[in-house]
């Protein structure tokens, strides 16, 4: 592999949890009466929190000051924490284990790059605290994707420059902050149909053939 590190978003990528957000997205949208399928909660793919929250606010029938913004906004991150505290280690796929085994024995340096502020709770769940040489998250960036704050940080903390990183997404938005960061991109599942990135991954274990 041409490059020194490789940086991985994290929901979509190095596990799932797309329907404990929807699930959590869902709750709160029919309490307040608010139209919303899955066609909305895939619009909130590696957005942030409270850009989440606007887009679903879209179809409510009133306006919400910004105090009960964050008031919705924590209640739903609360809720999506309690489904996160279901998962375990078993939740981890063997194929990304497996690879990101083999690229660390490969000498890569690797880190995760994600907008979410849940990445130590979802890392700790899966068994993977402390696992990557660096973690870049919502916790340390100001900007969401994508812009590149997440990944320039990451590449600091891995000590790399960026266009020695390559960047693991499946959303359209963290291919284009991968882009606007100087480096280049795998693409996975949503992402690599929309057909952008330098790479289309059928899975994740096809990284080994790059």
């Amino acid at each position: 592999m041409i490059f020194q590190g490789i940086i991985f978003d994290l929901d979509g990528v190095i596990c799932s949890t797309d329907e404990y957000h929807y699930q959590a997205w869902k709750e709160l949208a029919d309490r307040e009466g608010i139209p919303f399928d899955r066609s909305v909660n895939n619009r909130l793919r590696g957005v942030s929190r409270m850009e989440s929250l606007e887009i679903l606010l879209e179809r409510a029938k009133r306006f919400y000051s910004q105090e009960e913004k964050e008031k919705m906004a924590a209640a739903k991150n609360t809720r999506y924490q309690e489904l996160l505290r279901e998962m375990t280690p078993a939740d981890l796929s063997p194929e990304v284990f497996e690879t990101l085994e083999t690229l660390r024995k490969q000498g890569l340096k690797l880190a995760i790059g994600s907008s979410s502020k849940n990445t130590p709770l979802i890392l700790d769940r899966l068994g993977l605290g402390g696992y990557f040489d660096a973690v870049s998250d919502g916790n340390n960036i100001t900007r969401s994707k994508p812009d590149p704050e997440v990944f320039l940080k990451a590449a600091e903390y891995l000590g790399l420059s960026p266009e020695t990183c390559l960047v693991v997404e499946d959303a359209v938005s963290g291919v284009e902050a991968a882009h606007r960061a100087g480096m280049k991109a795998a693409a996975l599942g949503d992402a690599a149909k929309t057909g952008v990135g330098e790479w289309k991954l059928p899975s994740f274990s096809a990284l080994m053939t790059l």
